[in-house]
């Protein structure tokens, strides 16, 4: 009996094995051109980089920096999350919100990030506030189309199964709602912190 491709255990169904093979192939081309480079400003070889790295990660100053960007990023993202997760759900499950809110969020995610660094810096001052405050801003808007998104791609059905049963409308967003948003609030989650990590300034 014939097996498909798509069932074929090991690394190269999933493609990790290709990935490996580009990462090393990627590593020699540098290592060569890095070594025929004479101006290592523009092109540092690979051995140096790799010295370098494994050097960084026993230098207490480093870790720490590294350990305040992700305490930075963190808080940015857990304030995208609070406020964008509630924001779209109520928009994606009320016509209403989403037409009163929709003018005001549109406009907001329109200004590029850089363009609110002088006001950050007014309203919060030096420190982790500007940054926490651009971190939360970009991921923000992604938190709350990703779950308005999710919302309205719930099956009807569901709806009108719940509301057939007597539910409430508080027992429709518990039981049916939210349950079938994580998904896209997820999806939303994962897209968010990775803004925030471009963000960091």
């Amino acid at each position: 009996m014939a097996v498909s491709r798509d069932k074929i255990p090991g690394p190269v169904s999933d493609g990790r094995a290709y990935s490996l093979i580009i990462l090393l192939g990627a590593c020699l081309i540098w290592y060569v051109a890095g070594n025929r480079t004479t101006n290592h400003m523009v092109l540092p070889t690979f051995q140096s980089v790799v010295c370098a790295f494994f050097e960084a990660l026993t230098s207490k100053e480093i870790l720490l920096n590294l350990a305040i960007t992700m305490r930075r990023v963190l808080l940015g993202f857990s304030y995208a999350f609070c406020i964008g997760a509630p924001i779209g759900l109520l928009m994606g499950y009320s016509n209403a919100a989403n037409k009163a809110l929709s003018p005001f969020i549109n406009s907001a995610r329109q200004v590029p990030v850089m363009a609110w660094v002088p006001l950050a810096i007014i309203w919060f001052g030096l420190g982790d506030g500007p940054t926490v405050f651009l971190i939360a801003f970009t991921g923000v808007f992604t938190m709350i189309i990703n779950t308005i998104n999710a919302v309205q791609d719930i099956d009807r059905n569901y709806y009108h199964a719940a509301r057939s049963l007597g539910a409430t409308r508080w027992q429709v967003i518990r039981d049916v709602v939210l349950p079938g948003s994580f998904p896209g609030i997820f999806t939303g989650g994962r897209l968010a912190i990775g803004l925030g990590w471009m963000s960091v300034i």
